[in-house]
């Protein structure tokens, strides 16, 4: 049995500096606050060139800029494309040369909004304000077991200790601060409230007639808060143990809480809500808040998976232990909320502070393989939500079903851009999710729920997919843009990956048809045993039917190799097993990998685990690229200024799941992902197979 407390807190981050890559996070799934070495957000500028920002983001927390113009969507002009057999089909495309401020607008609005940064005020004995390089002896622990972050360091020579933790069902952070300097008059808290913004940090200071701060209220130990940023309200709510919050003389959107200086400490409690749900009860206690922290975070490590990999001869194995235990926990407060997240999660802002559907499958299967499908259920009911919406998208182009979109919002409506709305690989993903979530849990609850998902995914695929009268098949595009995304959309047709998934997700929906006592449905059928073949050129997979250059051509060998996804990603449909053999070590030799993405590694070390190349799957789980690289924090960086990309966290736990419990008809043997030599311990608890 593994010892789970030893397990996670072995790899508890300690931080002994102001280290731009090493900001650490508490949070909840739905809202994540963010902090530098004090505790709090009191130097953000020090993290925000090229770091990990200090990020304070709600799933609720949205902010659309003025629209004087009234552009909307449906007014965007539409760029038509011919389809195979020469039908029209409209896009909302502009090409980046012709990019213009309609386009801006839509594409960037709305965007997550940065609720405030709140951080210290230090002042030193001469009066003058305290900076970063006045704090020594900064020591920082994020007690993974129990969500809390300690810290501690010293101003002139005063040691200051913080603690901060989040409320595990409420936008809410508890801080508890002890030093002598609060008896001296000397440490303050500010609040400080940006307009907003949908670039990286999403922040945006130096408009301070752009939003509104109101003190709305402000008693002897609590205060209310409303923020308007044009359309867009919110509220924080904030109680103290002792002492006062006021305004600042000078900024309209600066308020600062002194405590009173008749104690050595003091805590603090806030929580941030959308107007209309304004908080009217008292905040929960310090110890309440601590509390619940604890018990939540014991239960998710308790009752969830576990992978040790401690006794390994391999050096790696404690570095790879230590991704493994830090991405169940940022994936955990970032991308386990009522959203899908966005690629950054709540930390900041990327492509324009919205989420993208695609990604999604590598955010959130990882929980229902560690034994956490609620996770992946919180946010695929969005998608039930946004069913008008896809279905209006999908007969706007005359097709049936629904066509879920690719960069959104919570609205679900798709922002125009030059490659996303001819990306199609999200469409078969509810089918996968389903699809997994039933065989683990094996009831008609799930088949009733998910159902409608299913089916009305797989009628937009079989409308989508068209006959070839010549060749007699189905073919994929065009338009169409694969999910390697270099590749013209007007012209690619039969990209690799989408094929295989479209043969998985229309056999998957007519399996549902079977299990709810319906009839399958014969195209679908039809469609799947007349799909063109997977494209092979010179017996290697290609990116595409148009991309027969793959790996001839220099361009070709960049981003996503996602020719090896059908048998990885996916169980293998369509899949020659030797010809993915030697596609993966063409891939291996070939491809290059200092254009390639975080989620890249995992994908091809899960088709190494299926094509039983242990020594593989770990060498290419772990290859030392500035892409596969894993920050003190636990996040997967990628390059400026996408610091944070959690696709990358959750892919590592798709494949070790795989590669430790297996997969479906795969060898019955331990950890058969791993290698079989004995240079790898792997123990495990809980895990699910993989389809």
């Amino acid at each position: 049995m593994i010892d789970r407390t030893s397990l996670v807190r072995r790899h508890n981050p300690v931080i002994t500096g102001f280290d731009k890559f090493s900001s650490l996070s508490v949070g909840n799934g739905n809202y994540a606050f963010t902090v530098d070495a004090t505790g709090l957000q009191t130097f953000p500028e020090l993290y925000s060139d090229g770091g990990v920002p200090l990020g304070h983001l709600s799933n609720w927390a949205w902010h659309t800029s003025p629209n004087p113009n009234g552009y909307t969507l449906d007014k965007f002009p539409l760029t038509h494309y011919s389809t195979f057999n020469g039908r029209s089909v409209g896009f909302p495309y502009m090409a980046p040369g012709q990019i213009n401020d309609e386009y801006k607008w839509l594409k960037f609005n709305p965007h997550k909004l940065h609720l405030g940064m709140i951080g210290f005020r230090f002042t030193l004995p001469t009066g003058e304000q305290a900076a970063a390089a006045d704090l020594s002896d900064i020591r920082q622990t994020l007690d993974l077991w129990t969500g809390t972050i300690d810290s501690s360091f010293t101003l002139s020579g005063e040691k200051v200790t913080v603690t901060t933790c989040c409320h595990p069902e409420q936008d809410l952070i508890s801080v508890q601060v002890s030093s002598v300097l609060i008896r001296q008059g000397r440490l303050q808290i500010q609040f400080h409230f940006p307009y907003g913004t949908w670039k990286f940090a999403a922040v945006q200071w130096g408009k301070p007639d752009s939003h509104l701060t109101q003190l709305e209220y402000s008693g002897s130990n609590r205060a209310l808060i409303r923020r308007t940023l044009d359309q867009d309200c919110y509220a924080m709510a904030a109680e103290w143990s002792n002492g006062v919050l006021e305004r600042d003389a000078e900024d309209p959107h600066l308020l600062v809480y002194t405590p009173s200086s008749d104690d050595f400490s003091f805590d603090l409690r806030i929580r941030f809500s959308p107007t209309e749900h304004e908080p009217t009860q008292p905040l929960p206690d310090r110890e309440a808040v601590l509390n619940a922290s604890e018990r939540h975070w014991e239960q998710f490590w308790t009752q969830g998976a576990a992978v040790e990999l401690a006794g390994s001869k391999d050096p790696r194995a404690l570095e790879l232990e230590r991704r493994i235990v830090l991405s169940q926990y940022l994936t955990a407060i970032q991308s386990s909320g009522c959203l899908p997240p966005q690629e950054s999660g709540l930390t900041h802002n990327s492509w324009g502070g919205k989420f993208h559907l695609e990604m999604h499958w590598w955010h959130s299967v990882h929980f229902a393989l560690w034994n956490r499908t609620e996770l992946l259920e919180n946010n695929l009911g969005w998608y039930q939500t946004i069913l008008p919406q896809a279905r209006r998208l999908a007969a706007s182009q005359r097709y049936e079903g629904a066509r879920w979109p690719k960069c959104i919002a919570p609205d679900g409506i798709n922002a125009p851009c030059y490659i996303e709305p001819f990306l199609i690989w999200q469409q078969p993903h509810p089918i996968y999710y389903a699809e997994l979530i039933y065989k683990i849990r094996r009831d008609p609850a799930s088949l009733d729920r998910y159902s409608e998902l299913v089916f009305e995914s797989a009628a937009f695929m079989a409308s989508f997919a068209e006959w070839d009268q010549e060749g007699k098949r189905y073919v994929l595009g065009p338009p169409v843009a694969p999910a390697q995304e270099i590749y013209d959309h007007a012209t690619t047709m039969n990209p690799t990956f989408e094929l295989a998934y479209w043969a998985f997700g229309l056999s998957v929906a007519n399996t549902w048809k079977e299990r709810l006592g319906q009839p399958r449905v014969e195209q679908w059928d039809h469609i799947v045993e007349h799909l063109a073949e997977l494209p092979v050129v010179e017996g290697l997979y290609v990116a595409a039917e148009t991309a027969l250059d793959t790996f001839t051509a220099k361009a070709g060998t960049k981003d996503h190799p996602t020719m090896l996804a059908p048998l990885g990603i996916l169980p293998g449909v369509k899949v020659d097993p030797d010809t993915m053999r030697r596609t993966f070590q063409e891939v291996m030799n070939a491809w290059d990998w200092d254009a390639t993405w975080g989620w890249d590694y995992p994908m091809a070390a899960m088709t190494a685990a299926r094509l039983g190349e242990g020594h593989l799957a770990v060498d290419t789980l772990l290859m030392e690229k500035t892409t596969n690289s894993y920050l003190p924090n636990g996040h997967n960086y990628q390059r400026k200024p996408l610091t944070v990309y959690l696709p990358g966290n959750g892919g590592l736990l798709t494949a070790v799941a795989m590669m430790a419990a297996g997969w479906e008809n795969g060898p019955d043997t331990h950890a058969p992902g791993f290698p079989q030599d004995g240079s790898w311990t792997v123990r495990h608890e809980g895990l699910v197979r993989m389809i």
